[in-house]
């Protein structure tokens, strides 16, 4: 990891690179640092699970061709169970193979082989795009949003039922999630979610949003052949009813 003087320490991100490929993953850890990142690197799903679990991740750049448990089965469980940011590093090049990335929870992702730079970049225009950059804990400590029976702590991007149950949100859920409750009853349409949730990078498709909800009402409706909270307005976009 690099090391950083006190000064600055409270200002620099903390990067996970997951990679089983060492020629890959050592140089880009490297790269970061030099450019004012903090590094861990892991290669494979369990070195990063452990490392999650032991210190504070700004955001996980994930191989998704791994041994064992893949970059999309570690994306979708992070999806589901804490709200840090991922980039898919896919030497994919089908459309259809990287809106699944982005449909099961990553915000971003970027094909082998790549330039280090435009990954810094992406790095950067993530942490700009979920916050991380801006969060000051002290005044978002006690952020809390309510609708029927839920209450959505803003902080850590969980959703807490009425048993006090705990709902984990990915990034991309969360940030739609505030943008339905910050426009109750309003018909947005697909256009209207991507400008509120800070551009089409946030949504690059419009499919996307679609599986987004798709994935809310999963976590959220009762009943999802009778959603009550977020409506379909055929022909128009969707409602939200809190």
């Amino acid at each position: 990891m690099n090391t950083l003087d006190n000064n600055n320490a409270h200002d620099v991100k903390t990067v996970l690179i997951v990679d089983d490929e060492i020629d890959i993953r050592e140089p880009l850890c490297e790269h970061l640092n030099l450019n004012g990142f903090s590094t861990v690197g892991a290669e494979n799903a369990s070195q990063a699970y452990e490392i999650l679990a032991s210190q504070h991740i700004d955001l996980v750049v994930l191989d998704v061709m791994m041994p064992g448990e893949s970059g999309l089965d570690v994306c979708r469980n992070l999806a589901q169970t804490r709200a840090v940011p991922v980039i898919l590093l896919t030497a994919l090049t089908d459309d259809i193979d990287r809106i699944v990335g982005l449909e099961i929870g990553a915000d971003d992702y970027i094909s082998k082989p790549f330039n280090p730079r435009e990954l810094i970049a992406r790095i950067r225009a993530v942490l700009r795009r979920t916050g991380v950059n801006n969060i000051k804990p002290d005044a978002v400590k006690n952020e809390v949003d309510t609708f029927g029976h839920w209450r959505l702590n803003n902080n850590l991007a969980e959703l807490h039922n009425a048993d006090n149950t705990v709902v984990m949100l990915s990034t991309g859920e969360h940030k739609l999630l505030k943008v339905f409750i910050e426009n109750p009853n309003k018909i947005l349409s697909r256009d209207d979610l991507i400008s509120l949730t800070q551009g089409r990078d946030s949504f690059p498709y419009e499919r996307s949003i679609d599986n987004m909800i798709s994935r809310l009402r999963r976590k959220i409706e009762a009943d999802l052949s009778k959603p009550t909270y977020i409506l379909t307005v055929w022909g128009g976009g969707y409602r939200f009813c809190p």
